[in-house]
């Protein structure tokens, strides 16, 4: 029977879904003929627009999370994202030319840029520590399982004719009450007594990290630098593997290859749903393997795979061997499970649980934007980028991923089965009411202890 934290993940990570849907139709529609011809027959620049601005709208949502997301609530805050995801929506599907579409391109990439900082911070306060992996890990699953819907029905379209369950908010903003029953649906695994005193020990650091909590970016950068970096580092690798260029124009990169017609839109459909059901072995496996692992075997498996494709690409674009072209196309796709199986779900729910609550919404969107300013810069590159430098384009990121690889290796903590209060212990902050490491999905009581770094 699945928990009540399963459900209220799942429906938070909706926006995400939406975030996944808006990036894949994309992929496809700039593939169709009907599509090119509504806008204009946009030129490259103009097709990087179509993107680009989309994203741009992104980092705008995570600036306006970064002010307003811990004034609001998680929960005010999403529905306040969501109403403009459903305008930018709307003005995409009414678009009557490029300028129109551009602008709904926008607003909704202003709104998905809210939801997208905001799901992971909800999803992971939100889960007890033992199954947070798998409640967090929802909001990756939900991009993928949207881009992977409309990866398939931009494929089908090839064919036409022309709650209030946010305790830790709660208790942040002395409204114990409310905070206790909410935490007691969702703690349903836990004896009376255990129920008692993890809410004790957890609103203990709340409220401690609450009166010490940074009055400015600076102090914040100060005092928690390692985490900042690290939270900024696990989303701006995300955009530095490449994904987001290889999701948007695998479709000219099937071209390059000699592929034709509803043949790209087949492939694309194929490789959206290769990340789906890599990205859901992903998020059942992440409380048990640990996210540092993953993100390891991720990045590094990304970089041989990219150096693989780059070769192969390199080889035989111009090539009429059939052979080589397929292992070519099979390098996207491997790069793909390796994405969506160690990287994506584990990198958005990462970057917000090494966060303290006092910071934990306003450095995610610090995150969220990073993630979606490198987005900006490489998509809009892309089609001039493959045009001109082609195959080579992808060994951007593979130096970039090998560095990201480098620096999880060295500076990465492992957050695994840790409440979210205790990992504060693992970057050398104070804890003082630390709850150990689940074991054997018990959680046992841990003393007042204090680390320095």
């Amino acid at each position: 029977m699945l928990s009540y934290s399963t459900y209220a993940g799942t429906f938070a990570a909706l926006g995400s879904f939406a975030f996944g849907f808006d990036t894949g139709i994309v992929t496809t529609s700039i593939a169709h003929a009907s599509f090119k011809k509504a806008m204009g027959n946009p030129n490259a620049a103009m097709t990087g627009a179509i993107v680009s601005t989309y994203i741009a709208g992104e980092a705008v949502g995570a600036v306006i999370q970064m002010i307003c997301a811990d004034k609001w609530g998680r929960k005010r805050f999403m529905q306040a994202m969501a109403v403009l995801v459903t305008i930018g929506s709307i003005l995409q599907t009414a678009a009557q030319g490029y300028s129109m579409f551009l602008a709904g391109r926008v607003i909704a990439g202003v709104g998905i840029g809210g939801l997208a900082g905001t799901a992971p911070v909800y999803n992971a306060e939100l889960a007890p520590p033992n199954r947070r992996g798998f409640v967090g890990g929802l909001v990756g699953l939900m991009i993928v399982i949207g881009s992977c819907s409309a990866n398939w029905l931009g494929w089908a379209c090839g064919y036409a004719p022309e709650g209030q369950f946010q305790w830790r908010w709660n208790i942040l903003h002395g409204r114990d009450a409310e905070a206790l029953a909410a935490f007691t649906v969702i703690r349903e695994d836990l004896s009376p007594d255990e129920l008692e005193f993890e809410f004790s020990a957890m609103k203990e650091q709340i409220m401690y990290e609450k009166v010490s909590a940074p009055k400015s970016f600076a102090e914040t950068w100060r005092r928690y630098k390692k985490r900042v970096l690290v939270s900024v580092l696990a989303q701006s690798m995300t955009s530095a593997t490449g994904i987001n260029v290889i999701n948007y124009y695998q479709s000219t990169l099937y071209t390059s290859l000699g592929i034709t017609g509803h043949t790209i839109l087949l492939l694309s459909a194929i490789y959206g749903t290769v990340g789906l059901l890599a990205n859901m072995i992903s998020i059942r496996v992440v409380d048990r393997v640990g996210r540092v692992r993953m993100l390891i075997v991720g990045t590094a498996g990304v970089s041989i795979v990219l150096i693989y494709t780059a070769l192969l690409s390199h080889f035989y674009t111009t090539s009429t061997n059939k052979v080589g072209k397929g292992f070519a196309i099979l390098g996207i796709y491997l790069f793909t499970t390796f994405y969506y199986g160690c990287i994506n779900s584990t990198t958005w729910l990462y970057g917000s649980e090494v966060l303290p609550m006092a910071i934990r919404s306003k450095v995610m969107g610090l995150a969220s934007c990073s993630h979606f300013v490198i987005n900006v810069a490489l998509t809009q590159a892309g089609p001039s980028a493959f045009a001109n430098i082609k195959a080579n384009f992808y060994y951007v990121f593979v130096g970039v991923t090998t560095f990201s690889c480098i620096c999880i290796i060295l500076y990465f903590p492992e957050t695994k089965n840790k409440s979210l209060e205790a990992i504060a212990a693992s970057f050398g902050d104070e804890v003082v009411a630390e709850v150990a490491e689940v074991e054997t999905g018990k959680e046992k009581l841990g003393g007042v202890v204090e680390h320095i770094e």
